[in-house]
């Protein structure tokens, strides 16, 4: 539905799509005490479930389409993927409170659904391995969102196909990271009163 305007699509193998009604009943099962405690007892580390708190919505959804990638790769225990997890529950306690809302108390027997639906049964649907034809029209979506919607210039949209776009902007990143630290040891010192 969407690509993000700075995402290197030349260098994306793969595309899931992810209902967001499993990443919800999945922001319950980590967070509820229901949910953890399933979780635990499917033998989930309790470290792990502890911390569980830290992946918010995005963060779930790439989890999910991980989970979906290594069982389309045919991955095992012994084998690594990464994903990038962007935000936390900190940013949705307002989301869960409408989620029991509408939903009702969590239950065991819906963290045992949820685990079920939600962590086991993840399938290799809605999957799709991208070839160069692929990726160029992958950054051609680009152009609804970014172009028609948000002014952004044919140009600058075509430039983001360009390799030496993506180099200049990963050479930026030890100066962004530097601005980033000073920033967060201000906020730092003003929190201790400095």
């Amino acid at each position: 539905k969407h690509v993000p305007w700075i995402h290197n699509v030349r260098h994306t193998d793969m595309v899931c799509a992810i209902d967001d009604r499993r990443c919800l009943q999945l922001v319950r099962l980590f967070n509820e005490p229901a949910g953890r405690e399933a979780l635990v007892a499917h033998g989930v580390p309790a470290a792990l479930v502890g911390q569980l708190d830290t992946l918010g919505i995005s963060c779930i959804c790439n989890l999910l389409a991980s989970i979906k990638a290594a069982k389309y790769y045919g991955m095992g225990r012994d084998d690594v993927i990464v994903t990038v997890l962007t935000d936390s529950m900190a940013l949705y306690g307002s989301r869960l409170e409408e989620l029991r809302q509408e939903h009702g108390a969590y239950t065991e027997r819906s963290a045992w659904r949820d685990i079920g639906r939600g962590l086991d049964a993840v399938t290799t649907d809605h999957l799709r391995e991208l070839s160069h034809r692929d990726r160029r029209a992958l950054h051609h979506l680009k152009y609804f969102t970014w172009v028609e919607q948000q002014q952004r210039s044919v140009a600058d949209l075509e430039r983001l196909w360009d390799p030496a776009f993506w180099g200049e902007t990963y050479a930026q990143v030890e100066t962004w990271d530097g601005w980033i630290r000073a920033f967060n040891d201000r906020v730092a010192a003003m929190g201790s009163g400095a």
